[in-house]
């Protein structure tokens, strides 16, 4: 089936883009906005709308498949692409992309995602991450339309997988709104939560750690009074760094630090992302792997988790082969094309480094239904739900794809 034309068009994401270098430089809160100027190059202000593109491929015989290009929260931040503005890339879609697609057949999706996120512009330089992302997105939706099955049976076939109708355990968010937000999620029973935002050492994490670990018998207790006997979720908190900062990057005080929060969490399972942030990726990797070494020693039962300066393919490869964490956050708005994303977690899987399908708040809400796919397909140990900070939302998008789809696939069998 051939494409016929492709459409491109502004959209707003579940949440915006914050410049995370003046808010770990303490920016103030002013209602929902920030108070002060951005550090980050490309920002307005501290706290901006965030935008997507549609991608839309239009078949011969009507169908439309589409995906949606978007970037994280913290564009700029991390070794990230720069902040994605609709109006710069709308016209590197049609000038640029929308030639070489149609009047081209849809084939493999493997293939064509490949040659599309490794496509190199006239000006030498690869597209932005938000626009791979998307379009490799629409093209496993062309795919999947073309061949009258789901994307996940298209990822699983293309790759050798055999598909297991299996849900993921879904992980959310609770945004600054930790403490109501956490109790939405507890009621809904995610599998995994809360997230946090703990992404400020003052107010959130505390100069000695005293806050977090308030927060994490909070949890604990929250969990169980709401929640039941029956009910065992994993707490998974992002402390973007802090620790680092309040702890002076002493890597034997913060595992110290590490083996409080557990008894603090007991009986439940404790992951922390994050805990430092060395401003590159070798400083990165030496930390963590020394610091999951030390953990592993003391016979502490805390997860690290890997997430700023892991944005590649080539990164996961090199955090996995250092032990530099327990678990790799598979961004997937940074890894540029889906299919890296998938390669990333199949290849954590095989090398035994835990995969979690991230991503980000900033999202929409048709990027959060083509990962529950890759989800399905990959069976991560766990997936985001997104978009958003709003708990409600996210979950809903996401748990109500996973079993439409498992739905689908279970009647297959």
């Amino acid at each position: 089936m051939k494409i016929v034309k492709v459409l491109a068009s502004r959209g707003l994401t579940g949440f915006y883009f914050d410049d995370q270098k003046a808010i770990k430089a303490g920016a103030g809160h002013d209602g929902f906005a920030y108070l002060g100027d951005p550090m980050t190059p490309g920002f307005k202000a501290i706290r901006q709308a965030g935008e997507s593109i549609s991608v839309q491929i239009v078949l011969e015989d009507g169908q439309v498949a589409y995906g949606d290009c978007a970037a994280v929260q913290y564009s700029g931040a991390g070794g990230r692409d720069p902040l994605f503005l609709a109006a710069d890339f709308i016209p590197v879609i049609e000038g640029e992309i929308a030639p070489k697609l149609v009047g081209r057949q849809v084939g493999s999706f493997r293939e064509m995602a490949g040659e599309f996120d490794r496509l190199i512009r006239p000006n030498g330089e690869r597209l932005h991450t938000a626009i791979r992302y998307g379009l490799t997105q629409a093209i496993l939706d062309a795919v999947a339309r073309n061949q009258q099955v789901t994307m996940a049976e298209v990822i699983a076939r293309e790759y050798g997988l055999k598909l297991t109708p299996e849900a993921v355990p879904i992980f959310c968010q609770t945004g600054d709104e930790r403490y109501d937000n956490a109790d939405k999620i507890i009621i809904k029973r995610a599998r995994v939560l809360p997230h946090g935002l703990i992404n400020n050492v003052e107010t959130k994490l505390g100069r000695h750690g005293e806050l977090l670990k308030e927060y994490v018998a909070w949890l604990r207790n929250r969990v169980h009074q709401l929640g039941g006997e029956d009910y065992k979720p994993v707490l998974h908190i992002d402390v973007y760094g802090t620790m680092g900062m309040a702890f002076n990057n002493d890597f034997d005080r913060i595992a110290g630090y590490l083996g409080e929060l557990e008894k603090a969490a007991s009986p439940l399972h404790l992951r922390i992302e994050g805990p430092v942030d060395m401003g590159g990726r070798e400083e990165q990797i030496r930390a963590l792997q020394t610091l999951t070494a030390a953990v592993h020693a003391r016979g502490i039962n805390v997860e690290i988790v890997a997430d700023e300066w892991c944005n590649t393919y080539e990164d996961f490869v090199a955090f996995t082969e250092a032990r530099a964490g327990d678990m790799l956050q598979i961004k997937t708005p940074d890894l540029g094309g889906i299919n890296n994303s998938i390669e990333a977690v199949l290849y954590c899987k095989k090398h035994g480094m835990g995969a979690y399908l991230g991503g980000t708040c900033n999202e929409t809400d048709r990027s959060a239904q083509v990962c529950v796919h890759i989800a399905l397909a990959t069976q991560p140990d766990q997936m985001l739900a997104k978009p958003g900070m709003g708990v409600d939302e996210g979950l809903e998008i996401v748990f109500n794809e996973m079993q439409r789809t498992l739905a689908l696939l279970r009647a297959r069998e």
